[in-house]
């Protein structure tokens, strides 16, 4: 008998299901504010496309790779933590 499922469920059902990923807040468009860079010019330099920054940018992504987010955090001048957030008790799809 094991005292812990194998995967990251919980009694509340899975670890990862849309409340959990909800409380994840992206803080692209602050960073972009901060360094008076677009979109476009953000694209260009991490070789993603407009679309798929705007899903991001936007809270709607479910996940992203770590080469991604390390090309982002180059073009961006910051670390992982600058760009994402985690509220625990207030699940957020992006914040400022």
């Amino acid at each position: 008998m094991k005292d812990k499922p194998d995967d990251d469920s919980t009694a509340e059902g899975p670890a990862d299901g849309p409340a959990e990923a909800a409380a994840i807040a992206i803080r692209l468009d602050a960073l972009l504010s901060e360094r008076n860079m677009t979109l476009t010019e953000l694209s260009d330099r991490v070789g993603v496309t407009i679309v798929n920054l705007s899903v991001l940018k936007n809270g709607r992504a479910r996940a992203i790779r770590f080469s991604t987010l390390a090309r982002l955090c180059r073009a961006l001048d910051c670390q992982p933590g600058d760009l994402l957030r985690y509220h625990a008790d207030h699940p957020a799809r992006s914040s400022g």
